[in-house]
């Protein structure tokens, strides 16, 4: 018989921000550019150990925001 696996129950918190908020970042993942709004992290009720960590951006000036793995932004290089 196959075992299942139970996910460890979870909570969510604010994160740290990398960069200031409003920062220009790139999201490597997604292939756009957006400011950087704020970071929620997901970590074990029990030990507190860090599962993932999200960043959300939204569009220069305004828009739809979106979400993507906070290790696949970077700061955009301003010329």
């Amino acid at each position: 018989m196959a075992q299942t696996y139970e996910k460890p129950p979870t909570m969510l918190s604010h994160g740290e921000l990398p960069y200031p908020h409003g920062t220009l970042v790139e999201d490597t993942q997604n292939e756009r550019n957006g400011e950087l709004v704020g970071v929620i992290e997901e970590h074990t009720k029990e030990g507190r150990k860090l599962i993932s960590q999200t960043a959300y951006l939204r569009p220069k000036g305004g828009g739809m925001e979106w979400a993507t793995p906070l290790a696949r932004i970077r700061p955009v290089e301003s010329h």
